[in-house]
C-alpha cells in the first residue's frame, strides 16, 4: 500500500465531480423510468459502494496493476469460460453472461474489459521499454490475441454488444501506441471482407447461418433497427424510444413527468434506454448537457494521459477512452435509431451494480495514474 496525503494535490477533482453529475443524471433517469421498483435508491447504494472501491484502488500504486496484469487477465478468462458451464443466471435469447450470487448478479465481461486494457498496456509499454516499436504483424500479433480471446468467448454466450466493446479497446491502444496507418487500412479490409462473406453466408446459407453464426434475435435487432415500423413487436422498443425522446422536445416535461416509461411504453428505460428517459424529461438541452458532460470527462482523462509518468498508465487510459468512447456512441446512438440495439449501458448513468462497480474501479485506476502524474521528490 503506498498513499501520501501530498497526492492528494495530485487528484483530478473534477473528474470525481463529473462523476457526480452523471449520478445526478442517472438518478432523474431511473427514477423517471419506474414507477414502483425505486431502482434509483438502490442506484444510490451502488454509487457509496462505488466510490468507496474507487478510494481503495487510489490507495496502491497503480504499477501493482502491470506487475500483475497477466494473472488478472488469466482470472478474468477463467471467469468468462466458467459462466459457459456453471448454472448461471441466462439473458436475453438464452445469453450465460451472469453469475448468479446470492441477491446480486455479476457479468465478469464487465471486468474482463479492464483486465484486457491492463494486460495489452502491460505489453505495449515492455515493447516501449526494449524500443520494439509496434509496427509490424508479428508485434501486433500478442495484441490480437489478448484481445481476440475473451471477444470470441463472450460471443459464444452470445454477448454480441459487450463483445464489439472489445474493438473500440484494441482501435484505441493501437492508435496510441503508434501503429502505422496502412495496418488500419489492412484492418478495414479484412472487417469489409468479413462483412461480404457474412452477408454472402447470409442471402444463401439462411440455415446455417442461424445455426452457427447469428442467432435470430440478434438478426432481428438488425431488421427492427433498419425498419422498426415494419416490426411492430421487434422494433416496438426503438420506436417507443423516437417517440419519448420527440416528446420531450426542447426543454422536457418535466423530472418525473414523463409518460412513455413511467407507464411502461419504454420496456428497460432504467438501464439499456436510460437516455430516452432523460431525453423525454429533460428535452433537447437537459440531455445536450449529459453529452457535454461525457466530452468532457473524455477530455480529463486525455489530460490524464498526457501527463501519465509512464507509458503504461498512458495506454491503460487509451484503452478506458475507447472502452468509454464506443459504449456511451453506441447507447445513445441505438436510442435515436443512429445504431442497433445492443444492449449496452450507459456507463455511469444505467442501472446495475455490477457494470457501475467495474466502472468506479476503472476509474480508479486512472485517477491513480493522475494522482502519481508527477514524480516526488524522495518517492
Amino acid at each position: 500500500m503506498d498513499f501520501e496525503k501530498k497526492y492528494i494535490r495530485n487528484l483530478d477533482w473534477l473528474l470525481i465531480l463529473l462523476l457526480m453529475c452523471l449520478g445526478i443524471f442517472s438518478f432523474i433517469g431511473i427514477s423517471g423510468a419506474t414507477a414502483t421498483a425505486n431502482y434509483e435508491w438502490k442506484q444510490v447504494v451502488w454509487y457509496a459502494l462505488g466510490f468507496m472501491v474507487l478510494a481503495i484502488i487510489l490507495l496502491f500504486d497503480y504499477e501493482s496493476f502491470s506487475n500483475s496484469a497477466y494473472v488478472l487477465y488469466g482470472i478474468g478468462i477463467i471467469l468468462i469460460i466458467g459462466v459457459l458451464f456453471v448454472p448461471v443466471k441466462e439473458g436475453v435469447g438464452g445469453a450465460r453472461s451472469w453469475y448468479q450470487l446470492g441477491v446480486v448478479d455479476f457479468q465478469p465481461a464487465e471486468l474482463m474489459k479492464i483486465f484486457t486494457i491492463i494486460a495489452v498496456a502491460r505489453y505495449i509499454s515492455k515493447k516501449d521499454e526494449e524500443e520494439e516499436p509496434i509496427n509490424n504483424l508479428k508485434a501486433m500479433l500478442p495484441i490480437f490475441l489478448l484481445v481476440g480471446v475473451p471477444l470470441l468467448l463472450i460471443l459464444i454466450q452470445p454477448d454480441l454488444g459487450t463483445a464489439t466493446v472489445f474493438t473500440g479497446i484494441m482501435v484505441s491502444m493501437l492508435i496510441v501506441a503508434g501503429v502505422p496507418m496502412r495496418y488500419f487500412a489492412v484492418l478495414g479490409l479484412a472487417g469489409a471482407i468479413f462483412l461480404s462473406s457474412f452477408t454472402y453466408v447470409f442471402m444463401f446459407h439462411k440455415q446455417f447461418f442461424f445455426e452457427h453464426i447469428m442467432h435470430k434475435y440478434q438478426w432481428m435487432r438488425i431488421e427492427s433497427w433498419l425498419k422498426p415500423e415494419e416490426y411492430p413487436t421487434e422494433g416496438y422498443q426503438l420506436m417507443q424510444s423516437l417517440t419519448a425522446i420527440g416528446s420531450g422536445q426542447l426543454l422536457g416535461k418535466g423530472i418525473n413527468q414523463g409518460t412513455q416509461a413511467k407507464n411502461g411504453w419504454v420496456p428497460v428505460g432504467e438501464s439499456d434506454f436510460v437516455f430516452t428517459v432523460i431525453a423525454e424529461e429533460l428535452g433537447f438541452i437537459g440531455s445536450s448537457i449529459l453529452i457535454f458532460i461525457y466530452f468532457f470527462f473524455i477530455y480529463r482523462m486525455i489530460r490524464i494521459a498526457m501527463e501519465a509518468k509512464d507509458t503504461f498508465g498512458m495506454y491503460v487510459i487509451a484503452g478506458v477512452i475507447g472502452m468509454y468512447v464506443f459504449q456511451v456512441f453506441e447507447n445513445i446512438g441505438m436510442t435515436i435509431q443512429l445504431m442497433p440495439i445492443t444492449g449496452l449501458p450507459l456507463p455511469f448513468v444505467s442501472y446495475g451494480g455490477s457494470s457501475l462497480i467495474t466502472n468506479f474501479f476503472v476509474m480508479g485506476i486512472v485517477l491513480n495514474i493522475g494522482m502519481r502524474r508527477k514524480k516526488l521528490m524522495f518517492e
